[in-house]
């Protein structure tokens, strides 16, 4: 009986159960007590004297914290109830010594004559519901036929019944375990609900979630989200589902529109359309068009309910076949909503971060200089799922002379060709990545690209490791936690059309380079990646590489060539091939920056992607 006295305690929410039983196990005269927690709770004899009052009255006790009273029979709806008259009994009163709140079920028999109780202890008061004696009504039913079959196949009992008495038996330890079961997975779904709904993020994810959710219990055709925006309800979209008619076609309206989902926002109220007939009575004929041609028969709309507003909007559950929908069930719903609100307050805050976070991204963005001797394009392109903000960036910005214009890193002077040359002017390009996915990684990235632009300022015409040591130096003295990797370098005018590109690489992604009749090169030469606690082993290094006229050179993320499962080698190759392949045909740089990006990654790629390209014309072109 210890099992009914847990489940009690569960189903209740209170934190003392007893099981007070007439049925006496082999071996012992006394009636069977037992309580939960099994352990830490022993019942006293006050408790005990309550229950025996139980038992005696033939009907529910309900002790409040302050009074006793007995339940008429009304309160439980048939058939599950049967009780005698309370008058049938002393009244009630409360047991010295008993503390707190306390509600008691009788556990009948086959005549319907009391065989034991089922009684729960809460605090200093608590105010009883109909749905709490409703539920332990159901836990007593299930626990009468239990003990109805034990003393049936207990010798002690006397004589053993007929064929016909444990059929009946059996039967009827069926008809209660229907309720019982249903009961127990509502309060599973609740659990659900309350561990699956407290991780989610973003508002699609919620409404996945939902749907995850009530599909396998409550079976629903369709389960959909409508937000309210003041006046406007706007549907929430599944993006990893297939398109729904009524999302698509009616994606917007307003708070006053006769959809149901509106009414339940507007009046702040469960709103259930039980049938079709219900549907035509109260809507409008372009309301029962979109449910016929969806299939709908049956709908229930739900109120979200905020904690800083009245009402978030609303959560729909439709099926294709007639549901009844009853109290329970509306419980259940009810019970879910608030979950779900909750659920939608983080997200919407989640989303707003996320906003935030891609205004700053693409504030970042730089729009590309006309340099006339190079042709430019970019792309970024954020991951498939909005939790993943990188701090992905690329950026170009031609030079203009500086206090240092005249000498390198070294000291010594720049060579010859590092000034303006036939009107083409010095260039800039950065392409980097900071560590992480989060608002927090966006926003490094903007400081890591304002504080790589003031050091280039501050040491112009000296080599791009210059800028690269003053970065990493004011990021230790700044505290700001610059980890990641980059490729930064300078594109400096030669006669003929040429250009010089001299870049260092701090751990990132070989560029690729593509010079006419030659196969893509990979421009592996790097050092360390850039991390706010470790100290390169030697110094940064600069390269150089001349680019003749036809040239393309290719600067990316890791969001571009990390895929899992794959090596990420494999994934640069590919790209080196598709670059080739697509300059080759004459395909614009915008459009192969394009083609790469939809290409390589899978579409459910988990990473930012930038990348940069720049092309020398050939001869003639420019």
């Amino acid at each position: 009986m210890d099992r009914f006295a847990r489940l009690v305690a569960s189903v209740l929410q209170v934190p003392r159960t007893l099981v007070l039983t007439t049925w006496q196990s082999p071996g012992s005269d006394a009636p069977t007590v037992e309580s939960w927690p099994p352990r830490e709770y022993w019942h006293t004899d006050a408790e005990v004297g309550l229950c025996r009052q139980v038992m005696t009255a033939g009907a529910p006790v309900v002790l409040q914290g302050r009074s006793a009273r007995t339940v008429d029979s009304a309160v439980v709806p048939a058939p599950r109830s049967k009780w005698r008259a309370a008058a049938a009994g002393p009244e009630p009163r409360r047991a010295d010594g008993l503390p707190g709140a306390f509600l008691g079920v009788p556990v009948v028999g086959g005549d319907d004559e009391p065989i034991g109780v089922l009684g729960a202890f809460d605090g200093e008061h608590r105010a009883w519901t109909a749905r709490n004696l409703e539920d332990l009504s159901d836990l007593s039913a299930a626990c009468g036929a239990e003990l109805r079959l034990r003393m049936y196949a207990t010798p002690a009992s006397g004589a053993r019944p007929d064929a016909q008495a444990l059929r009946h038996s059996a039967e009827l330890a069926s008809e209660v375990a229907q309720p019982l079961e249903a009961l127990l997975g509502r309060a599973q779904l609740l659990l659900r609900a309350a561990e699956v709904l407290t991780a989610t993020t973003g508002l699609g994810e919620v409404r996945r979630r939902v749907s995850d959710l009530v599909s396998g219990d409550l079976r629903p055709a369709y389960v959909g989200l409508s937000l309210r925006d003041r006046n406007t309800m706007r549907r929430t979209v599944d993006r990893l589902a297939p398109p729904v008619k009524l999302e698509t076609e009616f994606p917007e309206y307003a708070l006053t529109a006769d959809w149901p989902s509106a009414q339940a926002a507007r009046e702040n109220r469960v709103v259930v359309v039980p049938d079709r007939q219900a549907l035509i009575d109260g809507y409008s004929p372009r309301t029962v068009a979109v449910f016929d041609a969806m299939g709908l028969q049956t709908a229930v709309c739900v109120p979200l309910p905020g904690t800083h507003r009245a009402n978030l909007g609303s959560l729909v559950l439709a099926w294709d076949t007639p549901h009844e929908i009853d109290v329970p069930e509306q419980a259940v719903l009810t019970a879910i909503a608030g979950y779900t609100a909750r659920a939608v307050e983080r997200a919407l805050y989640f989303d707003h971060q996320v906003s935030t976070a891609r205004h700053l991204q693409r504030a970042m963005l730089t729009d590309l200089p006309d340099v006339p001797g190079l042709d430019l394009a970019a792309l970024y392109r954020p991951a498939a799922h909005d939790e993943m903000i990188g701090g992905d960036w690329y950026d170009a910005y031609a030079v203009t002379d500086g206090p240092d214009a005249s000498h390198g890193s070294d000291g010594r002077d720049r060579p010859e060709g590092s000034e303006v040359l036939d009107g083409r002017r010095p260039v800039v390009v950065t392409v980097g990545d900071i560590t992480g996915h989060s608002v927090q990684a966006a926003t490094v990235m903007g400081q890591a690209r304002s504080m790589l632009r003031q050091a280039e300022y501050d040491h112009t015409g000296r080599s791009p490791v210059a800028a690269v040591h003053a970065l990493e130096s004011a990021g230790r003295r700044l505290n700001v936690d610059l980890s990641g990797t980059l490729v930064h370098g300078h594109l400096t005018p030669l006669p003929d059309g040429h250009w010089l590109w001299e870049w260092t690489n701090a751990g990132h992604p070989p560029p690729l380079l593509l010079v006419p009749g030659r196969p893509v090169e990979q421009l592996e030469r790097h050092d360390w990646l850039l991390h706010p606690y470790v100290q390169p082993p030697r110094a940064r290094t600069a390269h150089q590489q001349v680019l003749p006229p036809g040239s393309t050179l290719l600067l990316y993320t890791d969001g571009l060539v990390e895929q899992p499962g794959s090596p990420i080698d494999v994934s640069i190759e590919e790209v080196g091939r598709l670059l080739a392949r697509s300059r080759t045909a004459g395909t614009s740089l915008s459009e192969v920056l394009e083609l790469l990006a939809d290409s390589v990654p899978r579409t459910d790629h988990r990473d930012d992607i930038a990348m940069l390209a720049v092309h020398v014309p050939p001869a003639g072109d420019g």
